[in-house]
């Protein structure tokens, strides 16, 4: 049960100063009240599983940018970024509310241990002419400026798409049937020592899947 197990890591560990992301099932009252009491803060992508409190969340935001100047009489900061990479144009504009009323109406049992502020971060990427739209909301116990607010989700998105994912594409973990004594863990580490290595290989041009298989083609290769 991965929920309980991140709260049971979760008190192994001193949080003090850190700032916890996680993905949106971890997205619980309890969690979020453990990492605070643990001296962290949290913040946490709502998402479905957690239906009414997006429904809240995402009212507030429609509603307010529906007015004839979006969010004027609540207090509340904004950041954008946009990059260009491989011929991809992806503009990220982050706002966050941390109006004490706003918080009430959407936390009114008080069940978000040390809720402080509620973002939306909205994501367009135009590529080959195409362009998508994508609307993220988030839930806080930090009252951080929108520009900060985007580095922390930032941050968790890079190790989504810098370890998970190649993980799971590269190495299929996810689907990984290893699930006797110690294996698990010690492939576990086996797999990013692998990754690592294929990482730092840069003779031949070509993606993490490629080298696998060049390594186990061409001996000399894989020495």
């Amino acid at each position: 049960n991965e929920i309980t197990t991140v709260r049971e890591m979760l008190m192994t560990l001193d949080l003090a100063g850190c700032v916890v992301t996680a993905d949106a099932l971890h997205t619980q009252t309890q969690t979020a009240r453990l990492i605070v009491e643990r001296g962290g803060d949290y913040v946490l992508p709502v998402k479905d599983n957690q239906e009414r409190l997006h429904e809240r969340i995402a009212s507030v935001f429609v509603h307010e940018s529906a007015r004839a100047q979006p969010f004027k009489a609540v207090t509340h900061t904004t950041a954008q970024t946009t990059n260009k990479t491989h011929g991809r144009i992806e503009t990220r504009r982050c706002t966050v509310i941390d109006d004490p009323s706003y918080l009430n109406e959407i936390n009114h049992q008080g069940q978000w241990w040390h809720l402080s502020s509620i973002v939306r971060l909205e994501r367009s990427r135009t590529q080959d002419g195409h362009t998508s739209h994508e609307t993220h909301y988030f839930i806080s116990s930090l009252a951080e400026p929108a520009k900060a607010m985007l580095q922390f989700i930032r941050a968790h998105w890079q190790i989504e798409n810098g370890l998970h994912w190649k993980l799971d594409v590269v190495f299929h973990e996810d689907h990984t049937r290893i699930r006797v004594d110690h294996a698990p863990e010690n492939m576990a580490v086996l797999r990013r020592f692998a990754l690592n290595l294929l990482g730092q290989e840069k003779s031949y041009k070509r993606g993490l899947q490629a080298k696998r298989l060049k390594a186990a083609w061409d001996a000399d290769y894989l020495l």
